[in-house]
């Protein structure tokens, strides 16, 4: 039996979906943590009141790269799950090795895999920080890996694609988009992040990656969403010594201001990434993203339809 319980970035789909198995498994929760569940929020916004209507819950609204504020959000808790992200495990490590927090879960990404300097170099650099800050404090940690991420118009993954197969006649791809992926879905993630949250004698200490249900390459990615969309795809593709050179190129001109160079080098680069041992500790089984994606378009449709009436509304 625990005490407090900290959350950052409930509010976001993830964290959204860890709120609402959360609610779900209210009577577990509550008898391993009677001291409450205490949520780290940025700023007020109308749907914090909607967040976990089940439970006392205790609202600290500050900056997470403020020192003072996270001294004080975290007084007093003993197991923290940060989902607001990897580029704040640092502070928030900092804070929680300074409040002697016995357990973190901390969800970073699997993008410290990737070969690309840039990229994978500053996770890496965050990952061994926090590693070091709770070896020192012997804080247990679970680092959990999520893929791309999507199922919501603001995923800033696969929404990006859907717009631009919306938007475009035809696909400009780079060496003709074969590359593979694993995207996990928003809702599989929540419940991924609970049950390493209640199953602490397996999976404290442990790390995760949290891949989606299946592989697929972006050409079919694109596809499926073409499919949903009525729209027949057409691509055109640029061999990947042509892209490079256009964004040197765009790199130059900009006067180094516009820096493509990595992102097209990582357009190329697979994405895929094996979750057997979460599958092995805590039954993780995620959803394929063929079965999952319609959802998302249907989404976008009924957004987009929703603006076109709005539109004509005020004309």
């Amino acid at each position: 039996m625990y005490e407090i319980l900290a959350v950052t970035g409930i509010t976001g789909k993830t964290g959204q979906a860890f709120a609402h198995n959360l609610e779900k498994h209210a009577d577990a929760v509550k008898a391993m943590f009677p001291g409450g569940i205490r949520l780290l929020l940025h700023r007020e916004r109308e749907r914090d009141a909607d967040i976990l209507p089940s439970f006392e819950v205790e609202r600290m609204y500050g900056d997470l790269e403020d020192e003072r504020f996270l001294s004080e959000a975290l007084l007093g808790v003993d197991t923290l799950v940060h989902i607001a992200g990897i580029h704040w495990s640092r502070q928030v490590v900092t804070a929680a090795a300074g409040n002697f927090i016995r357990r973190m879960i901390a969800v970073h990404t699997t993008g410290i895999y990737s070969k690309y300097k840039e990229a994978g170099e500053e996770y890496r650099n965050i990952d061994d920080y926090v590693y070091m800050m709770c070896k020192g404090k012997n804080i247990i940690l679970s680092i959990l890996r999520p893929t791309m991420i999507y199922g919501t118009l603001n995923d800033r993954n696969i929404s990006t694609f859907i717009k631009l197969v919306d938007a475009l006649p035809v696909m400009p791809v780079v060496n003709n988009a074969m590359y593979e992926l694993q995207p996990v879905h928003f809702a599989d993630l929540g419940k991924a992040y609970y049950d390493v949250l209640v199953n602490e004698a397996i999976t404290g200490g442990h790390d995760y990656i949290l891949s989606g249900g299946e592989e697929i390459v972006l050409r079919d990615v694109l596809v499926e969403i073409g499919a949903y969309l009525s729209k027949k795809m057409r691509f055109v593709n640029v061999p990947f010594p042509i892209a490079y050179a256009g964004a040197w190129v765009l790199y130059g001109l900009s006067a180094g201001k516009i820096d493509l160079r990595e992102k097209v080098q990582r357009l190329c680069e697979p994405r895929v990434y094996p979750h057997e041992e979460a599958s092995r500790d805590f039954g993780y089984s995620p959803r394929t993203f063929r079965s999952a994606i319609g959802d998302e378009v249907r989404e976008y449709m009924e957004a987009a339809g929703k603006m076109q009436k709005e539109k004509k509304t005020e004309e």
